[in-house]
């Protein structure tokens, strides 16, 4: 599979159906605009991404402004979207069972019970959503890795946010040997239990469901697309411009 490089990421180039089809072990991350503002500071962040097995374009925005360059990123395929057409594929697959790590009390167990009835078996076979903070807390994470090592999963969605998300995988993701596939896909729980509301279809053909995320959130969404995800563009027109360096490299 061909890689694009888009500041210090190598974006697979790689359609939804590739994906589905090959998808079977590893650590999938799905870069958007505020992941690569990310990247360009934390190089904890950054080192996991360079180990990342897939690494997915996540972002309508990203894959139009590749167009720009010499070689485009053929799809965008947002981790929530593909997430659902995941265990749509896998519905009469016995060897996919889904672990559901993340969102508020209850709303995994939620989203747990909505997918199941959507598939008609029980392909989520187990669900959790941490406290706040729980990443720090090692009694707790060692409590869902025992949940989860229980619950016989051999695939684990986390959405709790980037990168607290990819460093929770990379941390405690050795624990869990019965775990094939990980997912790192933020908000994709939420949406599966209809918590938050996809933006409309023309929203997302056009690259405008940040916008509608932050119509329906902002006072969260405010500084991360207005302060922070703009600095993208800087780095972006340098490497355009043949003068970006990997700030850690």
């Amino acid at each position: 599979m061909e890689k694009i490089r888009t500041l210090n990421v190598d974006i697979l180039d790689i359609t939804s159906d590739e994906l589905l089809d090959r998808l079977d072990e590893g650590v999938l991350v799905t870069p958007n605009i505020d992941h690569l503002v990310k990247l360009q500071r934390d190089r904890d962040f950054y080192r996991i991404y360079r180990r990342a097995e897939w690494v997915v374009c996540d972002s309508r925005v990203l894959s139009l402004l590749t167009r720009l360059s010499r070689r485009p990123i053929r799809e965008a395929i947002p981790g929530s979207s593909f997430f659902t057409s995941y265990y749509m594929y896998h519905r009469n697959d016995p060897d996919c069972r889904i672990f559901l790590l993340g969102a508020a009390e209850g709303v995994a167990d939620k989203a747990m019970a909505r997918i199941n009835a959507a598939v008609g078996r029980q392909i989520v076979v187990g669900a959790h959503s941490p406290s706040f903070g729980f990443e720090n807390n090692d009694a707790e994470c060692r409590a869902i890795v025992d949940i989860v090592n229980r619950s016989g999963a051999n695939v684990v969605l986390v959405g709790v946010g980037a990168p607290k998300q990819e460093k929770w995988i990379d941390r405690w993701k050795g624990e869990m040997p019965g775990v094939k596939l990980w997912m790192a896909l933020g908000a994709t729980i939420d949406f599966e239990a209809g918590n938050i509301r996809r933006a409309p279809r023309a929203w997302q053909k056009m690259g405008m469901e940040w916008f509608y995320r932050f119509v329906c959130e902002p006072r969260r969404l405010f500084r991360r697309y207005f302060v922070d995800d703009p600095r993208f563009f800087y780095y972006y027109v340098r490497q355009l411009a043949g003068i970006y360096r990997d700030p850690f490299c």
